[in-house]
């Protein structure tokens, strides 16, 4: 059995007094029966465990109970006592929520919590956010922009300047052609009118579940302020995610005008992931954002 750090046992003595604990990472249970999910990160590890907080925290705020709510997050020296931002190893505690596959009927709660409290939760400082984000490994650098067009173009130049092979050079020719003739038409602030809400960012099936009371659940978000319709474009890639979800999202919430380029728009938001996993994985992923870049560059020649 692996110790458990100080750290965390003085932050759940604050809520089950005098519980014994187990450890067997990254689940954490007390006598009592309540279980939390824990994780301890490499010195190398700060900014990722920052991320993944500060999303949740923020997810939370917008759709309590959508989320792993987090108990506690920072960082703990060597003998295991709290320590000052950014000293020593980061840790992570929250909820710990026993999952299954999303079904149909959870798929569509999950459309209807999207739609009325996550994408209805708006930002006050523009598109971007506050922290790094990580959509897997890749750091995304955020900040904080006061147009769509503007963050989306560079989130697609900073997944560009990764494609450092030579390789890649015919991808990287198209991707400046997409910035260059697509996102400032098809994303132009003064025809597509939208305001900055808090998305998940990586919302894929393998992201998503429902709790032992039917109830959806999202985890391992790359969060920031976007249009809302970003958060779709992945569940489409992958698929996975139950049609109930998508139907009863635009129940609640229609598709931005111009609606005719709503699937266009999508195919733009679905190139982020697909040059995202060029990024991580190259191979046949470069073959798909090529495919999605030749069929946007013939819609605006």
């Amino acid at each position: 059995m692996s110790p458990v750090p100080r750290v965390f046992l003085k932050h759940l003595e604050k809520l089950e007094p005098n519980a014994q604990f187990t450890f067997s990472p990254p689940r954490l249970g007390s006598s009592s029966g309540a279980a939390y999910y824990a994780k301890i990160g490499t010195t190398s590890e700060h900014a990722q465990y920052i991320a993944e907080a500060e999303s949740l925290k923020v997810l939370d705020t917008a759709a309590p109970g959508l989320v792993p709510k987090v108990l506690a997050s920072g960082f703990f020296t060597h003998d295991d006592e709290e320590s000052r931002p950014g000293i020593g190893r980061p840790y992570f505690l929250s909820e710990y929520k026993d999952l299954r596959s999303l079904s149909s009927a959870s798929a569509t709660v999950l459309g209807r919590r999207l739609a009325e409290e996550v994408h209805c939760h708006k930002g006050l400082n523009g598109f971007g956010f506050h922290v790094p984000t990580y959509c897997g490994p890749t750091r995304m650098e955020n900040g904080w922009y006061s147009s769509w067009d503007k963050c989306y173009d560079a989130l697609i130049a900073g997944l560009l300047s990764r494609l450092a092979s030579s390789k890649y050079s015919a991808l990287r020719t198209k991707g400046e052609q997409i910035r260059k003739r697509v996102i400032p038409v098809l994303l132009d602030p003064d025809k597509l009118v939208i305001q900055p809400v808090i998305i998940h960012g990586d919302l894929w099936s393998g992201n998503t579940g429902e709790d032992h009371k039917g109830q959806p659940v999202i985890f391992d978000p790359s969060s920031m302020f976007a249009h809302n319709e970003f958060d779709l474009a992945i569940g489409r890639m992958f698929g996975g995610i139950p049609p109930s979800f998508y139907t009863e999202y635009h129940k609640h919430l229609p598709k931005s005008a111009p609606e005719e380029e709503y699937d266009l728009r999508l195919d733009l938001y679905i190139l982020f992931h697909y040059l995202n996993h060029t990024v991580i994985f190259g191979g046949s992923y470069a073959g798909g954002a090529e495919q999605k870049m030749d069929k946007l560059l013939r819609e605006f020649p």
